[in-house]
């Protein structure tokens, strides 16, 4: 495994630019995310690093080889596509190893590799049988397995779990999490499904219009999101957004009063703030009915997600705002609650959506 630094990269497709100046390192047996919505330049970048892509300026370097410059094949990096592209005419067996075959290395060697990504990915039983027989997880394992055997320096996935239904892509997820907890391979997957990136990065690089937004780990992101986009976009349910205005609190702290009148203390100091518009962001679980809260709301809708209920309230002027509940509530639509929110759990941006001074959950 080696890692893959990016240095000074610029690409344009005619007048467009898509990077420019871009840095960045993967650490070596690093699982990183390229995370954002469609168009915003994730899966150029991918392909920037197989060799698909050309470079227009900068490096590509894993380990201490540039790679920019070398053909595909002789980059070191094996990609799983959105699209399985096995041959229909092939053997599983015959499919994984075509690879191998391609390069000329001994039969021994291509049938020990074979049998041993097939029996880490669980697909020993199908190995005889063409791909027409198989369902679409265990074909994705396929093309996963036909990468590994070729024992990389660097996995590419681009979008791999996209074409699965949602039970299938819950159990490749941990298929993936497990794999690379073995072979502990250097891995870039692309998606624009923050679940597979919290799931499964180590680092998340959110990326909008062709720049990235921020770089951290999981939780550093979902906790304290530079700016209201990767709020937004980082979270199962799309995180709260309410106008507020700004006034000093106890120790000069921001007090925040939303449209209905409602206050709220922030952690943030006032003195950090400029001049509004200002935003706040608040998530779903942040907020509990809480008897002594702060703020209330009437409940339209009632969502039973077992484990936990959504509540969507109407605030007093008219304001949306979706809590979370227990699984067992009985809370109804028409009723009307009041609950509460911790300090730290809230966010601050300003009127160009960045952040102010994002805070931990406490």
């Amino acid at each position: 495994m080696s890692d893959i630094s990016f240095v000074n990269l610029s690409k344009s497709f005619g007048s467009v630019t898509v990077f420019q100046n871009l840095n960045l390192k993967i650490e070596a047996g690093e699982f990183i995310a390229f995370l954002g919505p469609s168009g915003c330049g994730k899966s150029t970048l991918l392909r920037m690093v197989a060799g698909l892509e050309g470079v227009d300026a900068g490096e590509i370097r894993i380990g201490d080889r540039r790679v920019d410059t070398l053909a595909p094949g002789a980059r070191g990096v094996a990609m799983v596509f959105q699209h399985y592209a096995l041959y229909p005419h092939m053997s599983i067996a015959d499919n994984i190893a075509f690879g191998l075959r391609n390069i000329g290395m001994e039969s021994a060697e291509i049938d020990e590799r074979v049998a041993e990504a097939a029996e880490m990915l669980e697909i020993t039983p199908l190995l005889a049988r063409k791909p027409a027989q198989l369902s679409g997880g265990q074909r994705q394992r396929v093309a996963i397995a036909r990468a590994l055997v070729k024992k990389p320096e660097a996995f590419l996935f681009d979008e791999p779990l996209s074409n699965l239904d949602a039970a299938l892509r819950l159990r490749t997820r941990i298929e993936l999490a497990q794999l690379h907890k073995r072979t502990k391979a250097t891995t870039i997957f692309v998606t624009h499904d923050q679940v597979e990136a919290m799931t499964l990065a180590d680092r998340i690089v959110v990326m909008r219009e062709m720049r990235i937004e921020q770089i951290g780990a999981p939780m550093e992101i979902y906790n304290a999101p530079a700016n209201a986009f990767v709020a937004s976009f980082v979270g199962s349910r799309p995180i709260n957004m309410l106008p507020v205005s700004l006034a000093e609190g106890s120790g000069g702290i921001a007090m925040a009063r939303l449209p209905d009148g409602s206050v709220l203390p922030t952690t943030v100091p006032l003195n950090s703030i400029n001049a509004g518009p200002h935003q706040l962001g608040l998530r779903a679980e942040a907020c509990m009915p809480d008897p002594e809260g702060a703020l209330s709301g009437k409940v339209e809708i009632v969502e039973h997600l077992g484990d936990r209920t959504s509540l969507h309230l109407r605030l007093p002027d008219g304001s949306p705002l979706v809590v979370e509940a227990d699984g067992q509530t009985h809370i109804s639509s028409g009723d009307t609650v009041r609950f509460g929110v911790a300090p730290g759990r809230l966010h601050i941006f300003d009127a160009e959506g960045l952040a102010y001074n994002p805070v931990q959950v406490k």
